[in-house]
């Protein structure tokens, strides 16, 4: 069986490389509402199909589908051959422009997802191409296969798939090499040229460094409660290329004034569930125990406290999903509310503790004792980091940054989050508007339950702290 395509050159050069075309889509019905995806790789020359994906992803928005399609289009071709050159095609025009970097990706949702595009292949190795919906039927099908399994509460096979069938031949629609396959003829679009597609690959650089940077920017919440994002569906601006315009008040330096009182009605949240994870043997002594000490399990009473707390979230029943700290004691506390819901585990990795540095394992008063001078820095200003640890302020960036991606994961559904004290402090006061000062006017025990209900208008409200009443 031919493999894929492969043109002869030095080993550096583009024509030596495998080359693929990747075409992906992505549905919602509902918009939010059961959504999928579907992604066909192809080799570049023959047309023929050399892998599919497809999966339901539960409620979510068209776009947010589209981009995880493109995301699992990217990895399989990833998978054949990391090395190799891609052309993705989609008919998508939201995704196209933005991932080509010719339109700034302004939705807080969609960047996270547009970042782990990116990261898939090095920039230089992706070109994008806008397609008719009717070029794109193999991965609609894909996509209209997961969601129908997803309703039927099965998982989509690749075994039983027929969509290729029935979206017929398609080899004749690529068009030929060299290096990358160029537009086909049906788009209208001109040919790509080496000088175009170095504009492209430089402009989509410019637009993923425009993207991290707008990702980690720490917005206070009084800033994102003025602005009228939707973290479930993208505005009528977000469908238009970017023109030239005053700077919003932000980021001219002035106030913006938060939405308050009572105001339309949103639709349905999407709900963060904290939990903070059971006592270990360190929290009793009020020991720093961070991501970069010694990870202790769960003492006799932490077990207990997350069976409690098992029980508790099984009678509320509304809990849809669980994702946990990759750290043992919440990785623990997650199974045991898992488990009782009958629900899988997510890891997210940014959902970590703080890294305390030397001060693991050291009470308040030994690292008094020990490193006063940092203590008093660390006490006084978010910036300043423990011994050979990690500041507030870069925790703040990353939860934050942890919280987008679940949100644009998980839109509109309740979503338990097992964590540790400062991830649920930074979510409790950024939902606030609160500055990073209040993480040390807060007090959260083991094993307690807090919550925080995310609306479409881009505000947060804090429904509930510390609340320890399963554990009585």
């Amino acid at each position: 069986m031919p493999g894929p395509q492969d043109v002869p050159g030095s080993p550096d050069s583009p024509g030596s490389r495998t080359a693929f075309v990747v075409e992906a889509d992505g549905g919602s019905r509902g918009n939010p509402g059961p959504a999928g995806y579907g992604a066909v790789v192809r080799d570049a020359g023959t047309g023929r199909t050399l892998s599919e994906a497809a999966e339901y992803i539960g409620t979510a928005t068209n776009n947010v589908a589209e981009y995880r399609g493109l995301i699992a289009g990217l990895r399989a071709a990833h998978a054949l051959d990391p090395r190799a050159l891609v052309r993705v095609r989609m008919d998508s025009k939201l995704v196209v422009e933005q991932m080509s970097g010719r339109w700034k990706i302004k939705h807080p949702a969609m960047r996270p997802l547009a970042l782990e595009a990116a990261s898939v292949f090095p920039p230089e190795s992706v070109t994008y191409q806008w397609i008719p919906r009717e070029e794109n039927k193999h991965a609609d099908r894909l996509a209209n296969e997961a969601m129908d399994a997803g309703r039927r509460g099965e998982t989509w096979r690749p075994a039983d798939s027929t969509a290729e069938l029935d979206a017929g031949a398609h080899a004749d629609t690529l068009p030929g090499l060299p290096g990358l396959p160029g537009p086909s003829a049906a788009s209208g679009a001109p040919a790509a040229t080496p000088e175009s597609s170095a504009e492209a690959r430089a402009a989509a650089r410019a637009a993923v460094r425009q993207a991290v940077r707008e990702t980690h920017r720490t917005a206070s919440a009084a800033e994102r409660g003025a602005g009228t994002d939707d973290p479930t569906a993208l505005t009528a601006a977000d469908e238009l290329p970017v023109e030239p315009a005053e700077p919003a008040p932000a980021e001219r330096g002035e106030p913006r004034t938060p939405q308050v009182g009572w105001g339309a009605d949103m639709g349905t949240p999407t709900t963060l569930v904290l939990l903070r994870h059971g006592e270990t043997p360190l929290t009793p002594l009020k020991r720093f125990s961070g991501s970069g000490g010694t990870d202790p399990e769960l003492s006799a009473t932490g077990l207990r406290q997350a069976e409690a707390a098992a029980s508790a979230l099984a009678a509320r029943g509304t809990v849809q999903q669980v994702v946990s700290s990759p750290l043992a004691r919440c990785r623990r506390t997650a199974r045991a509310v898992a488990d009782r819901l009958g629900l899988g585990v997510e890891v997210e990795h940014d959902l970590r503790e703080a890294d305390f540095g030397a001060w693991e394992g050291l009470t308040f008063a030994e690292v008094r004792e020990r490193y006063p001078e940092d203590l008093d820095a660390w006490l006084a200003s978010p910036e300043a980091a423990p011994t050979g640890g990690e500041s507030f302020a870069s925790v703040i960036r990353r939860v934050e940054a942890a919280r987008d991606r679940i949100l644009a994961r998980h839109a509109g559904r309740t979503v338990l989050l097992v964590t540790h004290v400062t991830p649920v402090k930074v979510l409790a006061c950024t939902a606030l508007g609160a500055p990073p000062e209040a993480l040390f006017r807060m007090e959260l025990s083991a094993a307690s339950l807090s919550a925080v209900a995310y609306y479409a208008d881009g505000n947060a409200s804090l429904r509930l702290l510390n609340d320890t009443g399963h554990l009585r």
